[in-house]
């Protein structure tokens, strides 16, 4: 074995180490999501989350005096992005109350997809034919994954769909921020942003419901999860390549699918896992074959 490999060695298994704390974060956010999904709305969730998520920062900032790092010079980038996100996961967390969740998270696997595609448009980054081939291979998973019909479809299958394509715009938006701006004043911006954005949309019919003791702790637990997720996420792809990080970040699927079957009774659909190996294999595709190019 080569010098260059004994020394990865020990970089991609921090990496896998950290790729399950964003597993295990991303599968607490959405047990939590559906637990208190029974007393509040989509909206209310996002407003206690962003405020959860305010203090973390607040916290994080002024213990490691990064203070500075919050000065910004494209709010208005800031706006467009966290409007994108906001609506993301608004539709997820409705997703996740209303449809299997190996579903939403399968849908959600189609994110790279929609960000490549979009790319190509707001960002001008060149569409390789590779490229191309992925979107269609993934497209083809998420008709396996959706099984389309009048019967079938429904507002949360809709709802988890839709969000994959915004959190598509977010990528292509977060690719952007992160050329000018650091990590901290992105999910600075992202917490107080969509705390505002939560306030008007849970308050405009002048009723938000307030946390009570049995949903305060899920609360609480979506607003840690939601930033340990990225951040854990962000950290294995400092240590590791993408085509190393994504076939970890796949085994959410099977493990939400058990999570769903002995917390919910959700039956382990054999077809939505053949469909997210498609929509998988079309991402590690894209990603392993496509070489990187300058899109400046």
């Amino acid at each position: 074995m080569s010098t260059s490999e004994s020394s990865a060695t020990p970089q991609t298994l921090r990496a896998a180490a950290w790729m399950i704390g964003t597993i295990a974060s991303f599968t607490a956010m959405a047990i939590a999501g559906r637990e208190v999904s029974f007393a509040l709305d989509t909206f209310e969730i996002m407003l206690y989350r962003s405020l959860t998520g305010i203090v973390i920062m607040v916290m994080i900032v002024v213990a490691m005096g990064k203070a500075r790092e919050l000065r910004t010079a494209h709010p208005g980038l800031h706006l467009s992005r966290n409007i994108a996100h906001f609506t993301g996961q608004n539709l997820w967390f409705f997703a996740v109350a209303t449809i299997p969740l190996a579903q939403v998270f399968a849908l959600e696997f189609t994110t790279p997809i929609w960000a490549m595609l979009l790319a190509a448009v707001m960002l001008g980054e060149r569409l390789t034919k590779v490229g191309v081939l992925s979107a269609l291979v993934g497209f083809i998973g998420i008709l396996i994954v959706a099984r389309p019909s009048p019967e079938s479809i429904s507002p949360g299958l809709i709802a988890a769909a839709t969000c994959a394509i915004a959190f598509g715009v977010t990528a292509v938006l977060t690719r952007r921020l992160t050329r000018t701006e650091s990590i901290t004043c992105i999910l600075f911006y992202l917490t107080v942003m969509q705390a505002v954005f939560g306030v008007i949309a849970a308050g405009y019919d002048g009723d938000i419901a307030a946390p009570d003791a049995q949903t305060a702790p899920w609360l609480i637990l979506i607003g840690i999860a939601g930033l340990v997720a990225h951040f854990c996420l962000t950290k294995a792809l400092s240590l590791a390549p993408a085509a190393v990080v994504m076939p970890i970040d796949f085994a959410r699927l099977p493990i939400i699918a058990l999570v769903g079957m002995a917390l919910y009774a959700e039956p382990l659909d054999p077809l939505v896992l053949v469909g997210g190996v498609l929509i998988f294999a079309a991402n590690y595709v894209n990603i392993t074959r496509t070489k990187p190019t300058s899109s400046d």
